[in-house]
C-alpha cells in the first residue's frame, strides 16, 4: 500500500535562510506520526509546504503515490489535507455551525443555506468527538480549548485523510486532552494519517506510532515510538545533552511580598483567596483550566479588580483597580497569550520591550533610540534571546523568544511581584530549560514569583510551595516534593486538603 503521504529531499529558504534542507518524511495510513524539533528546527515550515502555503524549491512530494506540483491551500484541501493549528483560525462573530458551515458547504451566488441541516450536522459532529458545545453558540463566547475542538470537527466533516494537528493540547484541560486522544485513535482506526507536532513528549509516548525528528531544517532521524526512549529524542532535537531537571532554589525565601486576604472578583467568579507569596519564592499556582486561575492573575493585576477582601503588599493595603495601579506597585503580568496579550509582532523587539516604561525612558515624549536599543540589547544578552537585533520584529522569533520577550517587557518595569500564566506553553526543550534558570534567577535575586502552570511536571519541579484552585477559590497547598497523585486530586475534587 502506497504511503498517504511521501516527501522527498524537500528544500526550501527565505532569503539567504535556509528553512528546509533536504528533508523526506512518509506517512502511511491509519499511522500517528510525531514530527518533534525545537522551535526554529523547520517543522512550520513543513506544515505550510504539505498544506500548500509555500511551494518547495526543490524535492518531490507524492499523496498516495501520485506527484503533486504546485500545490495551493485550495488543492490541498481537496486531496484530504487539513491542518489544526494551535491557534484556531475561526469567525469569532459567526456560530459554531456557522463556522463549520463554512469550511464544509459549497457556495454559489444563489445558494440557501440550509439552516436546520448546518446545525443538525455541526451536532452530529460534534457528538462524535464528545464535545460538549452548542452548535448555535458564537465563536467568541468559546474557550480556547472549545475553539480547537471545533477546528477538528471541521478536519472531520471535511472527510480529511491526512490531519496535521499542530501542539493541539496546548491549552486543553486533562479532559479535553482524552477527548483529542480518543479523536486521535478513532482517525488511526479509520486509515487517516496523522502527523502530531508537540512539545510534550508524554504525548509522543502515548500516542504516536512513529517520530521523526528535525534539526536545522534537516532530518536528523526516523524511529519507531518503541524503540527510542526520552533522553534519545531530546539528544536528537538539540543536538546535545540538555537536563529537563527543574533547577532547585538558590536561597531560603524572605519576607512576605504578596498578600491576598479573602480575595474576591464577582465579575470573575473568583472568591475567597487567601496567598502569600515571599520575596525569593515560587509559588506555583496548579488546577485545571477554567478553576480561575487566570482570573486571580488578572484580578491581581486590576484587570477585572478586586471587589472583596484586601490586597498587601510588603505589608502595606493597595487598591489595585487598573493594570497601571499595578505597575506602579510593582507588580507585572506575563500572560498565557503571548501572541495577543505578550508581542506584539509586527513592532521591533526594542518597541516591545519598552512597552510598559515609555514615561521613564522617554521622558516628556522625546524618543531616545539610544537608550532604548541598550536596554533592549541588555535583555537579550540577560536572557538569552536569539534574534536578528533589537529593530528586528517581534513575529521573527521563534516561541521560547517570544517568551522572553515578553519576560523583559515587564521586568523592565523593575517588578517586586512577577506573575506568570503558562510560561513555557508551546515553546521547545531547550528555550523550556533556559526558561526555568531565568525564573530561578530571578527569584534568586529577591523577585516574588507566582507560576501558572497546566503543566504538572513545571509545577512539582519548579514551586517552593503549591497552591491548588478549583471552582474559582484555592482548595489546597503543598509543599515542595509534594506527589503528583495528590495535587491532581485536590484539581479534580477528589478530596480536600489543609493548607500546609
Amino acid at each position: 500500500m502506497a504511503p498517504l503521504l511521501q516527501l522527498h529531499n524537500l528544500t526550501k529558504s527565505f532569503g539567504a535562510v535556509r528553512a528546509l534542507r533536504g528533508v523526506s518524511f512518509d506517512l502511511q495510513p491509519g499511522e500517528v506520526h510525531a514530527l518533534l524539533g525545537e522551535n526554529g528546527a523547520g517543522k512550520s515550515t513543513l506544515i505550510k509546504v504539505i498544506t500548500g502555503a509555500h511551494a518547495p524549491d526543490d524535492g518531490t512530494m507524492e499523496i498516495e503515490g501520485h506527484a503533486v506540483a504546485h500545490l495551493s491551500p485550495a488543492r490541498a484541501r481537496s486531496l484530504g489535507i487539513a491542518c489544526i493549528y494551535q491557534q484556531p483560525a475561526l469567525f469569532p462573530d459567526l456560530s459554531v455551525a456557522e463556522n463549520i458551515g463554512l469550511r464544509l458547504e459549497k457556495s454559489s451566488p444563489a445558494h440557501l443555506v440550509p439552516w436546520a441541516e448546518r446545525r443538525e450536522r455541526a451536532r452530529t459532529l460534534l457528538d462524535r468527538i464528545g464535545g460538549e458545545i452548542d452548535p448555535t453558540a458564537e465563536v467568541r463566547t468559546l474557550s480556547m480549548p472549545e475553539q480547537q475542538l471545533v477546528e477538528i470537527v471541521c478536519a472531520l466533516g471535511a472527510g480529511a485523510r491526512i490531519v496535521i494537528m499542530d501542539e493541539p493540547t496546548a491549552s486543553l484541560t486533562q479532559k479535553e486532552q482524552h477527548l483529542l486522544f480518543a479523536v486521535v485513535r478513532d482517525l488511526r482506526a479509520h486509515g487517516v494519517g496523522v502527523i502530531y507536532i508537540s512539545h510534550r513528549l508524554e504525548e509522543i509516548f502515548a500516542l504516536a506510532d512513529r517520530v521523526t525528528v528535525l534539526r536545522d531544517g534537516q532530518t536528523v532521524g526516523t524511529n519507531r515510538v518503541d524503540e527510542i526512549d526520552e533522553t534519545a529524542m531530546i539528544r536528537m532535537m538539540v543536538g546535545r545533552e540538555v537536563t529537563l531537571i527543574h533547577p532547585p532554589p538558590q536561597n531560603a525565601p524572605g519576607e512576605g511580598v504578596l498578600a491576598l486576604a479573602g480575595v474576591g472578583c464577582a465579575a470573575s467568579g473568583v472568591r475567597g483567596i487567601d496567598l502569600e507569596v515571599r520575596a525569593g519564592e515560587v509559588v506555583g499556582l496548579a488546577g485545571l483550566v477554567g478553576a480561575g486561575r487566570t482570573e486571580l492573575a488578572q484580578t491581581i493585576f486590576g484587570l477585572t479588580p478586586a471587589d472583596a477582601g484586601e490586597i498587601k503588599l510588603s505589608g502595606q493595603r493597595v487598591r489595585i483597580d487598573s493594570p497601571r495601579a499595578a505597575v506602579e506597585q510593582g507588580i507585572a503580568y506575563v500572560p498565557e497569550d503571548r501572541r495577543r496579550h505578550g508581542v506584539i509582532l509586527e513592532m521591533p523587539i526594542a518597541a516591545n520591550v519598552t512597552m510598559a516604561i515609555h514615561s521613564r525612558i522617554f521622558p516628556g515624549g522625546w524618543l531616545r533610540s539610544a537608550v532604548e536599543r541598550k536596554l533592549t540589547l541588555d535583555f537579550m544578552r540577560d536572557l538569552g534571546v536569539k534574534a536578528a537585533g533589537p529593530e528586528a520584529p517581534g513575529g521573527s522569533l521563534s516561541g521560547g523568544n517570544q517568551q522572553k520577550i515578553a519576560l523583559a517587557r515587564w521586568l523592565a518595569t523593575k517588578p517586586r511581584v512577577l506573575i506568570l500564566d503558562e510560561p513555557t506553553q508551546g515553546v521547545d526543550i531547550g528555550a523550556k530549560s533556559e526558561i526555568y534558570k531565568i525564573i530561578r534567577q530571578l527569584a534568586a535575586e529577591g523577585l516574588a514569583v507566582l507560576m501558572i502552570s497546566s503543566d504538572l511536571p513545571e509545577v512539582l519541579g519548579m514551586s517552593d510551595r503549591i497552591l491548588v484552585m478549583r471552582g474559582g477559590t484555592i482548595v489546597a497547598e503543598f509543599p515542595r516534593g509534594a506527589e503528583a497523585h495528590e495535587v491532581m486530586a485536590a484539581a479534580l475534587g477528589q478530596k480536600q486538603q489543609e493548607a500546609a
